[in-house]
Formats: C-alpha cells, structure tokens, sequence
C-alpha cells in the first residue's frame, strides 16, 4: 500500500493525512486523517471544546489532491501548490479522537495548473467541502 509521504513531501507535524484507501492517479484518491487528540492545536483550539481548524481540514483535502497529481507519472519531480481555495464551507465541528474521511476527485488538469473538489466527512457526516485550485511547479 502507498503511503502518504511516499508521493508528497509533507511530513510531521504537517503532514495531515494518515492513509491513503483508494488512488486512481491523476483522477481521485480516498483517505483518511486520525486525530488522535494529541495534536498540539487542539490545546488552543478552543480551550474547553478543542476544535479541528477549519483551514486545516482545507489542507488535509489539499494533501490528498496533491498524492492524486503526483500519483500520475506526468507530475514526477513536481509540486502541486496552492493557487486558490473556492466555495469551501463547514458544515461540522470535528474533535479529538474522530476521523476525518477523506475525498478529492480532480478536474481540469494540465501540464502548470488543476482544480480539484473535496469533501471531509466524519461517521458520513459532512464536516467540509471545497473547490481547489492549483499550480504545479518544478519540486
């Protein structure tokens, strides 16, 4: 099975995907990310009802989008880079000990840039959805 930091340079602490479930290079991938509680956010996120961070449920969509590019031969030695974040709206407050499902299904998709749609779902409940947009640089 591939593993995340085997296609993304990503790594702890900032590596916010624990598992790849499915790939289809270049068209989609599946994952998940475990929040085990321990993450040093949540002592300040909130006090007393310790919160995921929405922009962070973003970037876990983002690294998953990014496994899918450089899953596909056509991307090796590059580096999907933010260039936008669309329509990206949260539906539910995720805490410590649950995990977050993971899905990015890719559009457009070129030689310099992409976009992408993602969605976070804990227990198949929707917690976030977004469109991305994306540049593709040398690594």
């Amino acid at each position: 099975m591939v593993r995340p930091e085997d296609l993304i340079p990503h790594r702890p602490p900032f590596l916010l995907v624990d598992e790849i479930v499915e790939l289809e290079a270049g068209q989609s991938a599946r994952g998940r990310w475990h929040l085990t509680g321990e993450e040093s956010f949540f002592a300040g996120h909130f006090p007393g009802r310790p919160t995921l961070p929405g922009v962070l449920m973003v970037e876990s969509l983002a690294q998953l989008g990014g496994i899918a590019v450089l899953a596909d031969p056509r991307y090796a030695g590059k580096l999907p880079l933010f260039g936008g974040i669309d329509k990206a709206r949260f539906r539910r407050q995720v805490s410590p000990g649950e995990v977050l499902d993971l899905e990015v299904r890719l559009g457009r998709l070129s030689a310099r840039a992409g976009t992408g749609h993602g969605r976070a779902t804990v227990d198949g409940q929707l917690a976030c959805e977004v469109d991305l947009l994306f540049v593709i640089v040398d690594g």
